[in-house]
């Protein structure tokens, strides 16, 4: 899962995406500043608009879902 991230982080153009959890939560990455995937990649950084930020495992990524919808307007 960590190598799809880093696909959609380094995309020209980006495109919104919203990553799913084992436990059902869901996080929404609307812009590449939002993400940080550091190099080992067993953890990830998803930063709010706000002072929040939340480190998940990697391990627990059930899915990824990319915003279609933006990805077909950019063209």
């Amino acid at each position: 899962m960590t190598s799809d991230i880093r696909k959609l982080v380094h995309a020209v153009p980006f495109v919104p995406f919203t990553i799913h959890l084992a436990d059902g939560g869901e996080l929404r990455v609307p812009a590449v500043d939002h993400i940080a995937v550091p190099p080992a990649g067993g953890r990830i950084f998803v930063f709010g608009d706000d002072e929040r930020y939340d480190v998940l495992s990697a391990l627990l990524i059930s899915r990824i879902t990319v915003d279609r919808e933006s990805a077909t307007s950019s063209h």
